[in-house]
């Protein structure tokens, strides 16, 4: 990645916008839609220590001066349509709220990342968010069910994925989750599958493969598989080299092969 990608609270907090015209009013608007209240000055912003600056002058010398001012303020600087001098930049965001998808390029190219982010808001549900907001107000009878963090997310991840019991992409998971709170879960138990890579390539990685990787609690590999592939796996899974032997192969558990 060369970017690491950040959900940052801003409401009621101040946010610097330098310029005039649209570049400048749509990124006071996304400041507005988060919560942020808008500075127009920059001393001020300086002054009282404001964390975030968007710069939107036409004039490209004019920017690259506020950028480097502000830097050495140490407020973090977007630049508009200088990737060169951002600090952060904006995404194409879907809205699903809470639920958010953010869709970046790091700055190569704002109508891609919209694309992207167009095709996805025709594949997620409106209901997404409805479904969040349901598993959010549930969190204690659903800790109360899953006393055990490992049984806790093993039962999400089964009923969240396709064709599941709140499958994320069915419009009518969120009226369900009462109702799968209340029935005995199914197929929890330990299970272990072997995936024989083909290449190094993680595309070349099935539907079926990536699904088990993404949801895998350990991931007992060859010390030769490369990290594109480890990475397609849960942040916080295990990962253990396969020459290890005393690897816990409790819950889910998938082992990488070269092929």
């Amino acid at each position: 990645m060369q970017s690491l990608p950040l959900f940052h609270r801003i409401k009621g907090q101040p946010v610097l916008v330098l310029g005039d015209g649209d570049a400048a009013e749509a990124k006071a608007r996304l400041v507005e839609r988060a919560g942020g209240k808008i500075i127009r000055d920059m001393q001020e912003a300086i002054d009282t220590g404001v964390r975030l600056a968007f710069v939107a002058y036409e004039d490209a010398k004019a920017a690259e001066v506020a950028a480097i001012n502000l830097r050495c303020a140490g407020l973090l600087v977007n630049v508009v349509d200088r990737p060169d001098l951002c600090d952060f930049t904006t995404p194409s965001i879907l809205d699903r709220d809470p639920v958010l998808v953010a869709v970046g390029t790091g700055g190569a190219s704002a109508g891609l990342a919209k694309h992207v982010r167009l095709r996805l808001e025709a594949a997620l549900p409106q209901t997404l968010g409805a479904l969040a907001s349901k598993l959010f107000a549930k969190r204690d009878a659903l800790r109360a069910r899953y006393p055990d963090g490992a049984d806790r997310r093993r039962a999400l991840d089964n009923a969240l994925k396709e064709g599941g019991a709140l499958d994320v992409l069915d419009a009518g998971s969120a009226e369900r989750v009462e109702s799968w709170l209340e029935t005995p879960e199914v197929g929890t138990e330990t299970q272990t599958h072997a995936i024989t890579l083909t290449s190094d390539d993680p595309d070349d990685l099935t539907l079926r493969q990536a699904r088990l990787l993404g949801m895998a609690d350990v991931v007992v590999h060859d010390a030769d598989v490369p990290e594109t592939i480890l990475c397609r796996a849960r942040a916080d899974a295990v990962r253990v080299v396969s020459s290890a032997s005393s690897a816990n192969l409790s819950g889910l558990t998938v082992i990488l092969r070269r092929k």
